[in-house]
């Protein structure tokens, strides 16, 4: 729910960033050994691979990387959700099945605290993750910016505005999204609520699929992001930026967080993304926290 997905944990104090890149790339190169040597029943990835736009580690792994949002090419595409349909089929390329998923008493006791160990704190971050997750056409987040009540849509993009009017990446220190990585971690709050309340298929079934080897790859391109979280894409030639929810394997990481408790959500998420506005993006790789004041950048919006 990461946009982020899995987050990086804190660097070792001490740590020089030669060792934090020799780190990153053992976790990718860990992660292409592990797609050449494993098998798994279910979630293989096809052997063909789609030309993105993205660099490795932002592409994901080979062969998941194309049902990923592809680059929109119309306006009528921006913030488009996929659809039932589609994020069925999406489900199945990855490894899973409606057979995989929450009941829907037990998607009720996660996002309200209920259940067995059942937590309101991380209720409402995992809530506030699938409605940063689903920002698209018709599903509006509501913030505080200039002191006025404002809706925004802008899941293609990869960007979102925070409830007191900051624009930022889904994977911005600050944001649920990136708060919640603690929580899904192996042997966090998620999985040890999932096996207390009766929903181990669940868990196993997520940890069979491509969330696995997605997580890597997401959790080396956040560490190599910095602040703002964004992401340089060169498709056609042309570079542009979008935000770290929207690279592929970050995506993917995503969508079979939310598949696995409610297919609705993940049909709600962005079947396309689009390029940040330059001037937004340069604000917002300038600012030391990755954030810019929304009410100053709406109009790029518009």
């Amino acid at each position: 729910m990461r946009g982020t997905g899995l987050a990086g944990q804190g660097h070792r104090r001490g740590a020089s960033p030669h060792r934090r890149a020799i780190s990153v790339l053992s976790l990718v190169a860990a992660c292409l050994l592990a797609l050449a040597t494993s098998q798994t029943a279910k979630g293989e990835p096809a052997a063909d691979t789609a030309d993105t736009g993205f660099a490795i580690p932002f592409a994901g792994a080979p062969g998941y990387e194309r049902l990923a949002p592809t680059l929109m090419t119309g306006s009528d595409q921006l913030n488009q959700p996929l659809g039932q349909q589609a994020a069925d089929e999406i489900a199945g390329q990855i490894g899973l099945d409606r057979a995989d998923v929450l009941s829907d008493s037990q998607y009720r006791d996660l996002v309200t605290g209920g259940g067995v160990g059942g937590n309101r704190d991380a209720a409402e971050v995992i809530d506030a993750c699938t409605r940063i997750l689903t920002n698209t056409n018709g599903r509006p987040l509501l913030s505080n910016v200039d002191g006025r009540p404002t809706p925004s849509v802008l899941a293609s993009y990869g960007l979102y505005v925070n409830t007191g009017g900051l624009l930022e990446s889904p994977a911005n220190a600050d944001a649920p999204t990136r708060q919640v990585n603690s929580l899904i971690a192996p042997g966090g709050f998620v999985g040890t609520w999932l096996r207390d309340n009766g929903a181990s298929r669940s868990l196993i079934a997520l940890y069979r699929s491509a969330y696995t080897v997605q997580a890597v790859y997401g959790f080396a391109a956040q560490q190599m992001s910095g602040t703002a979280q964004l992401v340089t894409n060169t498709k056609g030639g042309v570079n542009s930026e979008v935000g770290m929810s929207m690279a592929p394997p970050l995506w993917t990481v995503n969508f079979a967080l939310l598949y696995i408790l409610k297919p609705s959500l993940a049909a709600a998420m962005p079947a396309h993304w689009a390029p940040i506005p330059p001037a937004v993006a340069d604000a917002v790789r300038s600012s030391p926290t990755g954030q810019v004041p929304f009410g100053d950048y709406a109009s790029y919006f518009r």
